[in-house]
């Protein structure tokens, strides 16, 4: 077992020392402290991580137009309609 390089005969000399030094009634106690230490500070090393891979991960809209497939249907619709226009005028003008 070796946890953060540290093997199993250091971790029981670490946990002799701290129940000789804090006593039996206040070892669960710095225990549980620990643990809520250690999830918060996972807790906020993965929003980190999140919000840096949401960056990544986001396209750079400020670069892009806001919707370039309703401008082109725009000016499809502008050609088309001129066009028409112009048909029905020669179409007029051949009649006379």
């Amino acid at each position: 077992m070796n946890i953060f390089g540290v093997g199993l005969p250091e971790v029981t000399v670490i946990l002799i020392l701290a129940l000789l030094i804090f006593g039996p009634k206040k070892l669960p106690e710095l225990g549980k402290q620990l643990g809520k230490t250690l999830k918060s500070l996972k807790k906020a090393s993965n929003e980190f991580q999140n919000e840096i891979d949401q960056v990544i991960n986001e396209p750079e809209k400020e670069n892009l137009p806001k919707s370039p497939q309703k401008k082109f249907i725009k000016d499809l619709d502008q050609v088309t309609k001129e066009s028409e226009e112009k048909d029905f005028l020669e179409s007029d003008n051949n009649d006379k």
